[in-house]
């Protein structure tokens, strides 16, 4: 496939993007915009409005390219997304040969049928570090020896109703949805470099009706969470301290807003017509008015930070997301946090890319085609769970996709050939089962 569409389901907007893969990173081909109805803080509430403001996109896109978009990627957020930290032990023959890559990716598979609240399914799997026997926080076992492998991982978990949403916009648009991705993972892959990555970082996408929050260390992700409150909060705090209407407060704040009062002008007003009157309204009260809800969100942040358990470890905060735009927000939060503040663009856009796309407002959207294109090469997510059953057989969550058979992969724990065959004939012996048992331990 030579290019790939996303679409990015905001609280405050729907955009589009048609991107083709490059070695620096992506190109964006065509760009598509449109005012966002029918969701709230991230989840799809009314799915024909959804449809309203999102078939014109595509459209717009199609458009651009000259031809007919089939499939969509496309992000998902919202309040319910959670995370937690699981393992995955399994003994291996003493006789196996060197830890080889298919290992890692059943051990990893398996945590895709990992026990979570009813209504809820795991959406993403990231692996953390591995323990081969007695040799700690191991970052590629493959290629080692050893008896026992214990991985870790941290799940992302999600509202089955919320993908089921998603889905069902998607189809109802005519289109075939390729792949959910988690719109912070994406925000992250688009925005952070390799180095924060590595000496600690918290990137924090202030987008319309939720603010998104990942810890980076040593390369691995630590922490997420989705605070329930943006930028849209803010508008509304605007128009009822200031007695305007929405889309007067929205224009207030992009134009004249601050989000530290101390740095606002002291003797400055703004003169805004409502009706057949006007008012004059202070930059020093409006910044009072924003920096109150600023400072709330940021300490919802700094709260999820601190439970991470690496808040000694952050070296730098990243900001992006439309809510990001606002006027001192780094020197805001360098004097909440202590840490190196920075606005972020997305990055790996090669030359050529559509203009619009290069703003802080659309680090999300340009993320999704970065993993879009990882999914598209063969990540282990796009592949259907499986796992090796108490005896050794091997089993796919077939419900999902029952048209399809998925090829066996090379399985972990071989038994003599004519031990198979008496097993087909008369089933496993008690002992059998017993042995194996303990043989075993797939972490389920």
């Amino acid at each position: 496939m030579n290019n790939i569409t996303i679409i990015d389901l905001g609280t405050t907007k729907v955009v589009g993007l048609v991107g083709e893969k490059t070695t620096f990173g992506c190109k964006v081909l065509a760009f598509s915009e449109n005012p966002s109805q029918g969701i709230k803080h991230g989840e799809v509430e009314n799915i024909n409005q959804v449809l309203q403001a999102m078939t014109p996109c595509i459209q717009d896109l199609e458009s651009q390219m000259g031809k007919k978009i089939s499939k969509v990627f496309v992000g998902i957020a919202g309040q319910h997304i959670r995370s937690q930290a699981e393992c995955n032990k399994v003994n291996r023959n003493p006789n196996m040969q060197e830890i080889s890559t298919e290992e890692i990716e059943l051990l990893e598979q398996n945590m895709y049928s990992s026990r979570v609240e009813p209504g809820e399914k795991v959406l993403h799997v990231i692996p953390q570090f591995y323990h081969v026997d007695d040799r700690m926080e191991i970052r590629n076992p493959v290629g080692m020896r050893g008896n026992k492998i214990e991985a870790n991982y941290r799940l992302f978990i999600g509202r089955t109703n919320s993908a089921e949403d998603t889905k069902r916009c998607i189809e109802r648009a005519g289109l075939k949805l390729e792949h959910i991705i988690l719109e912070p993972l994406a925000s992250a892959q688009a925005v952070l470099t390799d180095d924060e990555k590595e000496l600690g970082v918290a990137m924090i996408d202030i987008g319309g009706g939720t603010t998104d929050l990942l810890v980076y260390y040593d390369n691995v992700i630590r922490h997420a969470a989705v605070i329930p409150f943006g930028g849209n909060v803010i508008t509304e705090d605007i128009r009822q301290g200031c007695g305007v209407p929405l889309h007067k407060a929205e224009d207030i704040k992009k134009q004249y807003g601050s989000c530290y009062s101390d740095l606002a002008p002291a003797n400055k007003t703004i003169v805004i017509q409502v009706g057949s009157d006007s008012r004059e309204i202070s930059f020093r009260l409006l910044a009072g008015i924003i920096e109150a809800r600023m400072s709330e969100i940021m300490d919802a942040v700094l709260y999820e930070i601190e439970n991470s358990g690496y808040a000694d470890r952050i070296h730098a905060i990243v900001l992006t997301g439309g809510g990001a735009q606002m006027n001192h927000l780094v020197e805001f939060v360098k004097y909440k946090t202590g840490c190196h503040a920075r606005i972020a663009k997305p990055t790996y856009l090669d030359e050529g890319s559509c203009p619009e796309v290069n703003d802080s407002a659309y680090s999300c959207a340009v993320g999704l085609l970065l993993k879009g294109f990882e999914y598209m090469v063969g990540q282990p997510e796009e592949k259907v769970p499986f796992w090796i059953d108490l005896f050794g057989n091997f089993s796919t969550e077939s419900n999902k996709r029952p048209a399809k058979k998925v090829p066996s992969p090379k399985v972990l724990y071989k038994k003599p050939k004519e031990h198979v065959a008496k097993k087909k004939e008369s089933g496993p012996s008690f002992e059998e089962r017993f042995n194996q048992f303990f043989k075993i331990d797939n972490g389920v």
